[in-house]
């Protein structure tokens, strides 16, 4: 074991600054490790020592390093930054392996007695050459620097001497906490801090006893202060021999225990350094003493997190009595085309079922990275649930099955619409939650130190008034300071408010949350019931009686059209409902055929149980009062209600008793919610068919099939206008009769005729493909001979419904409107979202003759016909398909064409048949268009698979962002030229080309003689070696009509050759060859001794 020597310390301190200036200079130079420390002079402020070079190649200070230290203190939480810090004064002042001895291993005490005292006390002056600060970025040294600076181990001491005048000693009489004490065999100790709250120092003066022993669990250590004049300074070492952190500190005779050489930094948290940063610029910082103290739970935070799982485990099932697991997928955010807007990416079925996530997926953050603000937002239509999955969140983090969040806090957004500017954080914690707790200053510093642990839900964004204007919204990062609800939330959007927290947000896919689509961390959609879901809902409504529960399967699927609808959980518990009602009723069971008949059998059978105790009139007039407050609520986007905004106690009563309205499970303050939203709109739609206060005239702007400049609909409550027709054309003795009266035949006959004459004046085939749904929904629900006629007469041959989403009741309106047409049409229906099922119903039907899908989605379907041995269907669906033109714009495009020719090259009985399959033998025109990352990639694979298409005329390999397949690229396509016999357009432009690559381009042309008409090659790297090789080669081109060379690089004697093969082409008409690098009175030369040479 080495001795420390001060003459060995001050041979290491001369060397002074590093050249380098960097810690990885100091690491490779011959220093030992073990004899660096901090030396701290008490002339610090003279001018004479601060000789810090603002160099950074040789000063040694890293400013950079030590602003990553501090960021990280605000980003990863002050418990891990101050574990970082601590590992790098362990790297700094620890022997690091296990096989090497203490510093102090062979120090007797005659050693040290009789050691030089002038040696030691030349250090201080030898320090003023030496570094003032050491900061290392990285903890784990690479091996191979440390071996070089090691010397052998020598033999140990069982008892490590200390010589000093003050130690740090813990106070419960341990040298240093625990944990750092014992490490485990072969392993490096873990670097801890003492806290300044635990730890006390003992200054300890010559005149004490030679030999002073302290026990701790590492083992006694010998404390001898032998030195009455020490240099005075602040040695930190780490000694493997199960002592770590000993601070030492030789205090004066006098015993005065201060530490004068360590000049405290103002308002920087104790922290002598002039690097670290203040209060002001730093103010999510814990206090000074928190800093170090053990990260554990008091009581008090224990009792509240305790209550809070307490108070979402107690909550009523009520709306999730039935709950039953939505389907989510990831998803991301695309721009549309058309308007230039972010907007939610339309996936295929395939798309889908790969991006299906759970719940507990949804909330699982990325290893190794650092914690930042998560922002998920989980997008669905109305009605899906969505509501429903956060309450189950919150059911489940009371039962422990999130256990990385200490915290959930549920709000629904309606309720934080609130007037005022007085709302700090805490507030939105206690005053605001749906929770009673009582509010706790510590419970409040807890959340901030530990944001990562806490779990923000905001349901129902749709419904927060002031929705624009989040990004730019001023926030403040300071959480006590007093701001809007606004404020609060866009804080918390921004990443300025509880940095490192998790946000979820709910909210619909139209909503204007889709302008913040682009700053969301996580973002999913809620893609409903699928039929097994379905059958399980109906099996957890009807859980005590199987017979109910087959009847009520069996009912629901003799109507196709409600079986469609039952997608969304909302429609499919009322479904059950009316099953079970009827049920119970003597006689044939039977479903109405409409989505509004199954409300209005619903509300009639509640009417029907409250005239038995009261008069005909007063249920009516409840209905009214009750339709009335949906509507209102409608107006203002909220769903949910206080008790005090029901009209009267009578309407109150009556809703609660007929099961329209649920208490809502996660409320502060008494609240009320629809039972369904398809409710909430039933009854608004009722609203306006039998309110005297809306004119007849007006109905049409609420139909919304129009657009309108002046006072446009707004169609919160979307399927009103379904309602709307369903209620005012249905028979009256079954529909509105029973709802408002036998005395409102005249106001319905007139708002019906109002309705049928603005509809039978719409055209079909100029309305959009999402207002023709919207028709055509209108016109089902009518049930109305003539309006469905009128409707499904004026479809066009060719629909295309290309970026529209198409959910299960949307296939279902639109088969039966094209069977009702007697015509054949041809289907575009690319980028609906549409499911396998759907796709199927559509395709099988006789009167599509020609359909366009995502192709992926139809080899799926394919694949599914075969497995089901429905061979005639399948030789169907594959003569029907078509994707001319087909554009190239993924890689995903790229796979599913090699999966389409796949399928052609292993055949099978079912489409021998067809063999070639008519999508490939008719592909007429395919565009390339990935780009210039994605296209280098992707083309070697097209390339392969283009000979399979043998009737080619069209390729197109030239898009804006340029694709640069380059020289490979088209020698790669030059070699299936033979196959290609059907090519007429060749579209080469913009594909850093070079002459290569024109060389063996023209050596390929022959083979497309008599079938190439137009070949461009506008804007490459060509120069004249390659203009002159397809000069030669154009006299054999007999069917080309049209050549672009323009923006190429080949000069005047390029031109020139060209120029001269043309005489020899007479079947040329246009020859494009304008480029810079040719003099401007060359080409007019050039153009005026061949008229078909252009320049334009």
């Amino acid at each position: 074991m080495r001795q420390l020597r001060g003459a060995d310390q001050c041979a290491a301190m001369e060397s002074g600054p590093l050249t380098e200036g960097s810690y990885m200079g100091l690491l490779q130079s011959d220093v030992d490790p073990l004899h660096l420390f901090h030396f701290y002079d008490q002339s610090l402020a003279t001018e004479e020592e601060l000789e810090f070079s603002l160099d950074p190649e040789t000063d040694t200070i890293n400013c950079d390093q030590v602003n990553r230290l501090w960021n990280a203190i605000e980003d990863e939480g002050t418990g891990e930054a101050y574990d970082r810090i601590a590992a790098l004064a362990e790297y700094m002042f620890s022997d690091r392996y296990p096989e090497t001895e203490g510093i102090f291993g062979n120090i007797g005490p005659d050693e040290v007695v009789n050691e030089n005292l002038d040696s030691l006390t030349e250090i201080p002056q030898k320090s003023q050459k030496c570094q003032k600060r050491l900061f290392l970025d990285n903890p784990e040294p690479q091996a191979d620097s440390w071996e070089t600076k090691r010397r052998k181990p020598e033999s140990s001491s069982a008892i490590p001497l200390v010589t000093n005048n003050l130690v740090t000693v813990s106070s419960n009489n341990n040298l240093v906490p625990k944990s750092s004490l014992s490490p485990v065999a072969d392993q490096v100790a873990k670097p801890s801090l003492l806290s300044l709250e635990e730890t006390f120092l003992v200054p300890m003066s010559s005149a004490s006893p030679v030999l002073t022993c302290l026990n701790f669990n590492g083992g006694p250590i010998q404390l001898i202060p032998t030195f009455s004049t020490f240099p005075q300074g602040v040695l930190h070492f780490t000694v493997e021999n199960k002592v770590s952190n000993i601070i030492l500190y030789p205090t004066a005779s006098g015993g005065d225990g201060t530490i004068q050489s360590l000049p405290v930094s103002p308002d920087r948290y104790g922290s002598t350094s002039p690097f670290a940063p203040s209060a002001a610029d730093m103010p999510n910082m814990p206090e000074a003493s928190a800093l170090t103290s053990q990260d554990r739970k008091t009581e008090s935070v224990e009792r509240f997190s305790h209550a809070l799982h307490k108070t979402y485990e107690d909550v009523p099932e009520g709306l999730n009595r039935h709950y039953i697991d939505v389907g989510l997928t990831r998803t991301q955010v695309e721009k549309n085309s058309k308007f230039q807007e972010k907007e939610l990416a339309i996936q295929d079925w395939t798309e889908r079922q790969k991006a299906r996530v759970g719940w507990r997926e949804v909330f699982a953050s990325p290893r190794g990275q650092k914690r930042e603000t998560q922002v998920i937002a989980v997008l669905g239509k109305a009605g899906l649930g969505k509501s429903a999955w956060t309450r189950e969140v919150c059911r489940n983090w009371a039962r422990g099955q999130l256990p990385q969040y200490e915290f959930v806090f549920h709000y629904k957004c309606c309720s934080l619409n609130l007037p005022g500017n007085d709302y700090c954080l805490k507030d939105l914690f206690f005053r605001l939650c749906n929770h009673s707790l009582e509010e706790s200053e510590e419970i409040f510093k807890y959340i901030l130190k530990h944001p990562n642990r806490t779990l923000i839900i905001l349901d129902s964004f749709e419904e927060l008034e002031g929705q624009d204007g989040f990004l730019n919204y001023p926030a403040s990062p300071c959480p006590r300071e007093s701001r809007p609800i606004k404020g609060l939330l866009a804080g918390l959007f921004q990443r300025k408010l509880l940095r490192g927290c998790t946000l979820l947000i709910t909210a619909r896919r139209k909503g204007k949350f889709i302008q913040y689509l682009a700053k969301v961390d996580r973002l999913l959609e809620v893609q409903g019931f699928s039929d097994e879901q379905v059958e399980s809902y109906f099996e957890k409504y009807f859980q005590g009686s199987p017979s109910d529960r087959d009847e009520a399967l069996r009912l629901v699927r003799a109507q196709p059209y409600l079986l469609s609808h039952c997608y969304s959980p909302a429609v499919c518990h009322s479904l059950c409902q009316l099953c079970e009602k009827i049920m119970a009723q003597e006689g044939p069971a039977q479903l109405p055929s409409t989505l509004t008949g199954l409300f209005v059998s619903l509300l009639c059978s509640v009417l029907r149980a409250r005239e038995k105790g009261s008069s005909e009139t007063w249920s009516r007039d409840c209905l009214a009062g009750l339709a009335e407050l949906a509507w209102e609520l409608g107006q203002k986007h909220c769903n949910v209600l206080r008790e005090d905004q029901f009209p009267s106690t009578e309407v109150k009563e009556f809703a609660i008793r007929g099961d329209f309205v649920w208490p809502l499970p996660i409320a502060r303050e008494p609240e009320m919610a629809f039972s369904t939203f398809v409710l909430q709109n039933f009854l608004g739609a009722l609203r306006l068919a039998l309110s005297e206060e809306v004119r007849a005239k007006e109905l049409p702007r609420y139909l919304a099939l129009t657009p309108r400049k002046k006072k446009p609909y707004d169609n919160w409550l979307e399927r009103v206008p379904h309602f709307l027709a369903g209620l005012l054309f249905q028979p009256l003795s079954s529909c509105l009769g029973p709802l408002g009266g036998n005395e409102q035949v005249g106001l319905v006959c007139k708002r019906q005729k109002v309705l049928l004459s603005y509809l039978t004046q719409l055209q079909p085939g100029t309305l959009g493909p999402g207002r023709l749904l919207e028709l055509l929904h209108c016109a089902h629900e009518a049930t109305n001979s003539h309006l469905w006629q009128h409707v499904t007469a004026g479809l066009p041959s060719c629909l295309s419904f290309c970026r529209v989403r198409l959910a299960p009741p949307d296939v279902h309106v639109l088969g039966e409107a094209l069977k009702a047409a007697s015509k054949d049409f041809s289907l575009d229906l690319r980028n609906t979202s549409i499911d396998l099922q759907g796709l199927r119903t559509l395709v099988q039907l006789g009167c599509v003759t020609c359909f366009r899908a995502s192709l992926s989605d139809t080899v799926w379907l394919w694949e599914s016909l075969r497995q089901s041995g429905e061979y005639e269907l399948l030789q169907s669906s594959t003569e029907k398909f078509t994707i001319d033109p087909f554009k190239v714009k993924s890689m995903k495009d790229v796979e599913d064409l090699c999966s389409l020719v796949q399928i052609q090259d292993l055949g099978n009985a079912a489409i021998e048949a067809v063999n070639p399959l008519p999508v490939i033998r008719d592909l007429k025109k395919l565009e390339f268009a990935l780009g210039p990352v994605l296209g280098p990639q992707g083309f070697p694979k097209l390339v392969k698979i283009l000979a399979a298409f043998s009737s080619l005329q069209h390729l197109d390999l030239d898009t804006l962002s340029e694709n640069k397949i380059g020289d490979e690229g088209v020698a790669q396509l030059s070699a299936i030229f033979p196959e290609l016999k059907s090519l007429e357009t060749l579209n080469l432009s913009q594909n850093n080309i070079t002459d290569m690559g024109a060389t063996e381009l023209a050596k390929a042309l022959p083979s497309l003689a008599r079938s190439l008409v137009t070949l461009s090659l506008y804007n490459n790297c060509i120069c004249d070696t390659g203009a002159e090789n397809l000069a030669s080669v154009l006299p054999d081109m007999v069917s080309l009509r049209m050549l672009d060379v323009q923006y190429n690089k080949f000069t005047g004697a390029g031109a020139q050759q060209l120029t001269a093969s043309l005489k020899k082409c007479p079947h040329i008409e246009t020859l494009a060859m304008w480029n810079p690098t040719i003099p401007y009175g060359v080409q007019e030369h050039l153009q005026q001794l061949d008229s078909r040479i252009s320049l334009r």
